[in-house]
């Protein structure tokens, strides 16, 4: 499959086209930018079950924007941790020769950026789900069913992306606070799901 344009973002793509990327032997998009995706997906649903909430909540239109600006971070998020990633990759390349410490030095400063974008995706997926969840219990009714979704996808990008921060963690034998930060966002998140 053909590369998109360098100035082409992976989501400016059709969906169908970055599905296929994803499903490609190509190593990036992966993993995060899939739980960015599914995170920014939550949100624009947390959007439209505000925007039809006006009736029920007075700061309705407050809460769609809000869900606006996270599905738009979600997205740039998608696109971030592929380059991260992409970065991880590079630096495992570099040769071992002459001086395996610059190369080490290199891996690990990777590993904590493309554990960083991921910690985002979490903490940010965990506020979509907890805004979904009121909208559940307090929003309009007929669209509880997509307040609903929203809760259940955005948990699922949180726990997504808090894996792939603990993997970078432990990969790159990071500081423990980055694994921590994720792990409550994930909780976080699946309270919201349990309510």
């Amino acid at each position: 499959m053909d590369s998109p344009l360098p100035d082409q973002s992976l989501l400016d793509q059709p969906l169908g086209t970055y599905l296929e990327r994803l499903a490609s032997e190509q190593p990036a998009p992966g993993g995060g930018s899939a739980a960015a995706v599914t995170g920014s997906l939550a949100a624009g649903l947390v959007a439209m079950a505000a925007r039809f909430s006006a009736e029920q909540l007075p700061d309705a239109a407050e809460r769609a924007a809000a869900a606006d600006r996270q599905r738009a971070a979600l997205v740039a998020m998608a696109e971030r941790d592929a380059e991260a990633y992409g970065a991880v990759l590079e630096a495992f390349r570099l040769p071992d020769e002459p001086d395996p410490q610059q190369r080490r030095r290199q891996i690990n400063h990777a590993l904590e950026h493309a554990a960083l974008v991921p910690l985002e995706i979490t903490e940010t997926a965990a506020r979509v789900a907890a805004e979904a969840a009121e909208l559940v219990e307090r929003g309009n009714p007929n669209l509880r069913g997509d307040a609903l979704a929203g809760v259940t996808l955005a948990w699922a990008a949180a726990r997504a992306a808090g894996e792939l921060v603990r993997l970078n963690v432990e990969l790159g034998a990071l500081e423990p606070d980055l694994l921590e930060r994720a792990r409550a966002a994930v909780a976080e998140a699946a309270k919201a799901a349990a309510r």
